[in-house]
């Protein structure tokens, strides 16, 4: 007889098999395709960032700002000129979000920044390019190093009655402000002093010397990265809200324990 050679059992195969190496297969493609697009567009956008002008920065300034400062910097009825005004002053106004303008009233506040760091930068080559004015100061007047004791003499002389001794700023007349400085940058006190936003008034380099304006600002980011040793700040609006303070949580206290005796002995 001959012999039949034993079949072997052909398994089947389970359907969920077929749809889970493909389920597989579009999860692995589609990863990899968008780690692919994530590297290329973070790529493009650095490359494209790095890569603003002069020119990019006009165009900037004609598609946000020339509607009230006109397309040559001439200023409008909506807005005043920009002629000498200088880089600094482009970089304080917009990347303290106080330009382009919310609305009009007695003073520009702070909002969020609208722009990138580089396209702020392009605006304020563009207008420097165009009229020239207040240039970036070098970085040794930013470093914080100077004498903090002689910068807070300054400050109280110059700027106190504004912004307060403690730089927690303060009211001004029809609806103005001194904005208060615990948050200020160095390049943005630099820059309201050389340029005088708002009701600030400019100190150049004849009120204040360069070394004037580092110990100012080495006393500011003092205070900021000082906590206030006595306790709570109280704002640091002075006697006023100290006082305030005592007279009714003190002095609040001090009746109100006396008529509870008074009543206990009642």
């Amino acid at each position: 007889m001959a012999r039949t050679k034993p079949r072997r059992s052909q398994g089947r195969r389970s359907p969920w098999a077929a749809a889970a190496l493909i389920g597989v297969g579009l999860l692995l493609t589609g990863g990899a395709y968008a780690g692919a697009s994530a590297a290329m567009a973070s790529t493009t956008d650095e490359t494209s960032a790095s890569a603003l002008t002069v020119e990019d920065g006009k165009k900037l300034f004609q598609a946000n700002c020339a509607t009230c400062h006109g397309l040559d910097l001439q200023g409008t009825e909506s807005g005043p000129s920009l002629y000498g005004v200088g880089e600094l002053s482009v970089e304080f106004q917009v990347a303290t979000g106080r330009m382009p303008l919310q609305m009009q009233g007695p003073q520009a506040p702070q909002k969020p920044v609208q722009f990138t760091e580089e396209q702020i930068q392009a605006m304020a080559a563009y207008v420097q390019s165009t009229s020239p004015g207040p240039e970036f100061p070098s970085p040794e007047i930013l470093d914080g190093e100077g004498d903090i004791a002689r910068g807070a003499e300054l400050f109280r002389i110059n700027c106190a009655m504004c912004h307060n001794v403690a730089a927690a700023g303060g009211a001004l007349t029809e609806g103005k402000y001194a904005p208060e400085l615990t948050e200020t940058s160095a390049l943005h006190m630099y820059a309201a002093m050389v340029t005088g936003p708002q009701n600030m008034p400019v100190f150049n380099d004849m009120t204040l010397s360069l070394e004037d304006k580092r110990d100012i600002i080495s006393s500011l980011l003092f205070i900021q990265e000082n906590e206030s040793p006595g306790g709570f700040k109280l704002g640091s609006l002075g006697p006023v809200s100290e006082g305030l303070f005592i007279w009714i949580f003190g002095i609040g206290s001090l009746i109100a324990i006396t008529v509870w005796i008074t009543a206990k002995s009642n």
